[in-house]
């Protein structure tokens, strides 16, 4: 799932107050500062590439943004988009004969002769419109007994999915209400961007007109009241409203603009080359903390300073599906990608067997996979969450890194409150939190919170550790970037229900600690 995650705590219903978790201000570029000099719990990069990598030679690395489109006219990232050599743009012919024609700077698996999908149901929803179809005319008294435990579970995903629509159909309806009300505020105001002063000098001439000024007074702050608004209020309203109309509506399919059989995982040959599609937000940002280009003196700059970003769009705005995933995978592996990111996950699998293969595949031809651990501050030794780096047949993928999110200041909120977590399923921790990077349309920044963020920090690392010692194995970086992590040996802060707790960060993730890039290039060097 594309899952640029509010994290806003709405309190929906009119009668209580509305509370926003505000992003913390923080330095540009804080994900790459040092912890000890700059006092942000970076990666120590700038320090590496100061220190450490100055006079080197590197290679170039294709690393491979596995999203929802990626922004190929950036300003900071034109100069490091990938492009197919072995194929001549525009001709509609497959020159380089992999099965994808004009795919120049990658491929789009949800793409077809009439476009792209945008939105998507969940993997819930599906599997709750696909097992409605087989067992419709059956009950718990008439199931056979060899489908009873598939009956069993269409109908705890059904009560599950029923649940899950109406609690977004109420969320909806109070940011309407909110929404509503508030812009009615702002027009009584008589200005299209009041200030703060502006709403405390209001005369509320109704009861609900005084909540709404006090909700905004307690969460504006210093902000402005545009950005403010469409940041929290457009953006939780949009939220909602693609919940109750495209993620949980059993109706909604938007698969025939592929054109392909959504349920033949074997199919490989589908999708177009527009590597943007229509919400290329997501994409675009992970595309930037991985690589924006650290010599045009503009915007930011990515971890790696070599690195070509090849685009393969998979992940609409709803969940991805494992057919896209595992061909996405397979397209990546072939076409040179050493390192891919996988900034979306999803609680349910349609067809693991066939993102397994992928993975295996990619395993073999030597690419690292780094995948988000997820946005819903769960413990993912516990809960569900793919794709995963467990085979179906008990094995393991030895070149994947599961990526938990940390925030700027090292004490007890370093865990970012939403990022996943694990003992054993998450290896490491990076920033996540307050990432600023590129955003598509007109040369655009913005900054995002999420273990989307916080993977491609490590993709970017991994890309530096392989460009600069291009010798060394997708399994050798894996265990560089573990082996050198700054442990972090204190309490932090976690959410257990309406509670929070303070328990060892050691007990977050393998590793204990957060990847730092200057350790990892020396211990790199010391590598055969």
């Amino acid at each position: 799932m594309n899952k640029n995650f509010l994290r806003k705590v709405f309190s929906l219903s009119l009668v209580a107050s509305i509370s926003f978790i505000a992003n913390a201000q923080q330095k540009e570029n804080w994900q790459n500062l040092d912890l000890k000099t700059d006092s942000v719990f970076g990666i120590s990069t700038e320090k590496a590439y100061k220190e450490l990598l100055k006079g080197k030679k590197s290679v170039p690395v294709i690393v491979a943004v596995l999203d929802g489109g990626v922004d190929l006219n950036h300003e900071d990232l034109k100069r490091v988009i990938w492009t197919n050599k072995k194929e001549i743009a525009g001709n509609g012919i497959d020159d380089d004969k992999n099965g994808y024609a004009d795919d120049v700077h990658g491929w789009n698996f949800l793409g077809g002769p009439k476009g792209s999908v945008e939105f998507e149901a969940l993997e819930l929803t599906r599997l709750v419109r696909r097992d409605a179809a087989r067992f419709a005319n059956v009950t718990a008294s008439t199931v056979a007994p060899k489908d009873k435990e598939a009956y069993d579970t269409f109908i705890k995903n059904r009560t599950e999915l029923e649940k899950e629509l109406g609690t977004a159909k109420s969320n909806l309806a109070g940011i309407t209400g909110f929404k509503n009300a508030l812009d009615a505020v702002v027009k009584k105001i008589g200005k299209e961007n009041p200030t703060l002063d502006d709403f405390k000098n209001f005369k509320p001439q109704t009861q609900l007109d005084g909540r709404i000024k006090e909700a905004i007074i307690d969460n504006l702050k210093g902000d402005d009241f545009k950005t403010f608004y469409e940041s929290q209020i457009a953006e939780g309203y949009k939220y909602y409203y693609n919940q109750v109309n495209y993620n949980y509506n059993l109706e909604y399919d938007p698969r025939s603009i592929v054109g392909d059989d959504p349920n033949n995982s074997k199919e490989r040959f589908y999708g177009n080359n527009d590597i943007k599609g229509p919400d290329a937000l997501h994409g675009s940002h992970v595309s930037g903390i991985i690589a924006a280009d650290r010599t045009n003196n503009i915007g930011i700059k990515g971890v790696a300073d070599n690195v070509l970003i090849m685009g393969v769009r998979n992940t609409p705005n709803g969940d991805e599906r494992d057919k896209d995933v595992a061909n996405a995978i397979r397209y990546a592996a072939d076409n040179g990608a050493k390192v891919i990111n996988m900034s979306f996950g999803k609680a349910y699998s349609w067809d693991k067997a066939a993102v397994d293969e992928a993975v295996k595949y990619a395993v073999s031809k030597d690419v690292l996979l780094v995948h988000a651990a997820g946005n819903e501050n769960q413990n993912i030794d516990v809960e569900k969450n793919f794709p995963t780096n467990k085979y179906l047949d008990g094995g393991v993928a030895s070149s994947w890194i599961t990526v938990g999110a940390s925030g700027p200041l090292d004490g007890d909120q370093l865990k970012a409150p939403f990022s996943n977590y694990g003992k054993t399923s998450v290896d490491v921790f990076a920033p996540g939190v307050s990432i600023r990077s590129t955003v598509p349309d007109n040369n655009q920044y913005k900054e995002e919170d999420g273990t989307s963020m916080a993977a491609p920090v490590v993709s970017g690392l991994a890309a530096l550790i392989r460009s600069y010692y291009p010798k060394l194995t997708a399994v050798q970086v894996k265990e560089i970037i573990m082996k050198s992590v700054t442990k972090v040996n204190h309490n932090v802060n976690n959410m257990n229900g309406a509670d929070t707790v303070s328990i060892p960060f050691a007990d977050l993730c393998v590793t204990g600690g957060i990847v730092n890039a200057y350790n990892a290039l020396k211990l790199a060097a010391t590598y055969k």
